[in-house]
């Protein structure tokens, strides 16, 4: 499918050990050819680099931070990985600052774990427009949206924007 432009995402993950950020780099690496992403891990920084490159903890902190909320305000969609029984909480984060902006958020959860007997917390379900659990199920999400991304450039909170859509 020929694109004259690629959907600008930031994937939202955790990224705290070697297996974290293993699994971010094959999913993204699947993502690559449908979309520009922004890995915080690669494109970002990680905080103990910072620190032992010889930045104070405050302002490795800070140039996280400034790096990680540009991308989120510059991008077009968010991917929030919510594997785990819980969210991470940079995750979290990242998640409720993009809806608040009005970006498109969607959810990748390939674990079947949940914080709740009803599912997961309403606040994180609700806030992602779409549901994806599988690598080729996040790739259909993107195509599609990328194909509608001029006629529905990430309108704050549209009641459109609130429905739930599951991929499987």
């Amino acid at each position: 499918m020929k694109r004259l432009k690629k959907i600008n995402i930031y994937f939202a993950a955790p990224l705290f050990n070697p297996v974290e950020r293993a699994f971010n780099e094959s999913l993204v690496a699947r993502l690559d050819e449908y979309a520009d992403i922004f890995l915080p891990q690669r494109d970002g920084a990680l905080l103990t680099k910072l620190v032992s490159d010889g930045n104070t903890v405050e302002s490795a902190r800070n140039k996280i931070f400034k790096k990680d909320t540009s991308a989120i305000r510059n991008c077009d969609l968010v991917v929030a990985v919510l594997d785990g029984r819980t969210i991470d909480e940079g995750v979290a984060f990242e998640l409720g600052y993009a809806f608040a902006l009005g970006k498109t958020c969607v959810a990748y959860k390939s674990d079947d774990r949940v914080m709740l007997p009803t599912g997961d917390n309403p606040m994180i379900v609700m806030s992602c427009k779409y549901h994806c659990s599988t690598p080729d199920s996040l790739i259909d999400v993107i195509l599609n949206i990328n194909l509608d991304k001029l006629e529905s450039k990430n309108s704050l909170h549209s009641s459109s924007s609130l429905h739930n859509t599951i991929y499987k």
